[in-house]
């Protein structure tokens, strides 16, 4: 547990995305020390109510939404959402000018520093086109390769970035691969595998290949270029391409 905590300190201090975030809420408890000198006894009470209720509502939406969400990535982004807007809510009852600062700042933040995506991998190899297209021309590797196709600035993505390493580890095997192809990183990629990159509303895409065949897609498009993306999570990525299947497949080969 300890090992834990001194991990969650090392990513709040390293990634800026979540330091620059603690700077910002940390800074309200400065400003509202200084402006309790200036508000009258009845305004400064009405602030303090107005603050245990806003940490109690923000205390009820991080719990349900802990209870809801699959991914501590999810979850986080949620917290940070909230955090900053009852954050904006507090900032307005003080001065509206203080107010139009914590929002250039969010804007700021968004802008500069987008949330980290989770770091481990797992059994997912890191692919480029050319990797993935020799790879599954050869198929030499694996019978069948289930292939992620993301981008880390979309938010979706990050959200969900902890359930792909996490369903490599799980059934990745001599007939089942796991690759991960950065769109960010080659955009012209998405039209060869029929993959909208328009509002990132598509991603993440999985495809499940059979050598050089495709077998099974998620999200499917239909044949008016509409996407139908339901909530990605691991079980249902596993029931949608019949993992187990697969697994039960490699464990009867044997």
């Amino acid at each position: 547990m300890i090992r834990n905590r001194l991990q969650w300190l090392n990513t709040v201090v390293t990634e800026p995305h979540y330091f620059f975030h603690f700077l910002i809420f940390f800074s309200y408890l400065p400003i509202r020390i200084s402006a309790s000198s200036i508000f009258s006894p009845d305004i400064s009470l009405r602030l303090l109510r107005r603050e245990i209720q806003a940490v109690l509502a923000f205390l009820i939406f991080s719990a349900v939404k802990m209870i809801r969400e699959e991914t501590w990535e999810g979850v986080i982004a949620d917290t940070l959402l909230y955090g900053k807007a009852f954050l904006f809510l507090l900032a307005l009852y003080v001065d509206y000018h203080l107010a139009l600062w914590y929002m250039l700042a969010f804007v700021v933040l968004y802008i500069l520093a987008q949330q980290p995506a989770f770091p481990v991998l797992g059994e997912v190899k890191t692919m480029t086109p050319l990797q993935l297209e020799s790879t599954l021309i050869e198929g030499v590797s694996s019978k069948y390769w289930l292939v992620e196709f993301r981008t880390l600035c979309s938010s979706t993505c990050v959200r969900h970035s902890r359930n792909f390493p996490e369903l490599s580890i799980t059934y990745a095997n001599s007939i089942l691969s796991f690759g991960t192809v950065d769109l960010g990183l080659f955009p012209n990629v998405a039209e060869r595998f029929g993959i909208s990159l328009k509002g990132n509303v598509g991603l993440p895409a999985y495809i499940l290949f059979e050598k050089n065949s495709e077998i099974a897609r998620f999200p499917r498009v239909d044949s008016d270029a509409k996407v139908f993306h339901p909530s990605t999570t691991k079980e249902f990525l596993s029931r949608h391409f019949e993992l187990d299947r697969l697994l039960l497949e490699y464990v009867h080969s044997k």
